[in-house]
């Protein structure tokens, strides 16, 4: 399987997420889920899970924490954070996020849909001294119910135009059965030949990541 970056920077990427949102919530009162959103709509989330060294490595969480809030609501912080002496749920939670989606592959974005931070914080009295394996089987369990159970994008943006899957096939040239296929999720989207996602975004309004799961 391939990783989100190299194992190398794996560690200090963990230390580097909790400690954001030990200072995030500890320091700075925010509600976990509150600023983890903060986190997601900053676009430093996409750097991040690309594993930039920039911000993986190259900044303090507290760092971080200071330029999503600039980002996002343009306010500068200067809160010196409090010591913390001991791996709180937060922490765990924080560090737990990073090794899976370093792991797996997932956005964070994708991550959180199925698994909201106030979810990850429910699992630190049973997994916080298990094998981090432990948690990822956990994780992954509901992140493939979570796509098995959601609405594809394809589904959704037909939707949002008032057409039929019949109606999509006509007008994009894109056979009926394949349509079908994709939003049930039986084929993927995302493996899809380039023609036929070109006719589906054109018929859509819509660009072709667009229809990426």
């Amino acid at each position: 399987m391939t990783r989100a970056y190299k194992e190398s920077y794996l560690n200090k990427a963990q230390k580097t997420l909790a400690a954001m949102m030990v200072y995030a919530v500890s320091d700075l009162k925010y509600e976990p889920d509150e600023f983890f959103i903060l986190f997601l709509q900053s676009g430093l989330v996409d750097e991040f899970g690309r594993g930039n060294p920039k911000y993986i490595a190259g900044k303090s969480g507290v760092e971080l924490a200071r330029e999503v809030i600039l980002i996002t609501i343009g306010q500068s912080v200067d809160v010196i954070p409090a010591p913390h002496f001991e791996r709180s749920p937060v922490y765990w939670a924080a560090w737990a996020l990073a090794y899976y989606q370093w792991y797996s592959g997932y956005s964070f974005k994708e991550i959180h849909k199925a698994l909201p931070f106030a979810e990850l914080l429910n699992m630190y009295s049973t997994l916080h001294e298990a094998d981090i394996n432990k948690f990822v089987s956990v994780a992954d369990k509901v992140l493939i119910e979570n796509k098995r159970e959601s609405e594809t994008n394809l589904s959704r943006l037909r939707k949002a135009r008032g057409l039929s899957q019949k109606e999509l096939a006509k007008t994009s040239g894109v056979a009926l059965r394949m349509i079908q296929l994709y939003e049930q999720k039986q084929n993927d989207i995302n493996k899809a030949q380039a023609s036929s996602l070109q006719s589906l975004a054109q018929a859509l309004g819509c660009k072709i990541e667009d229809l990426f799961e």
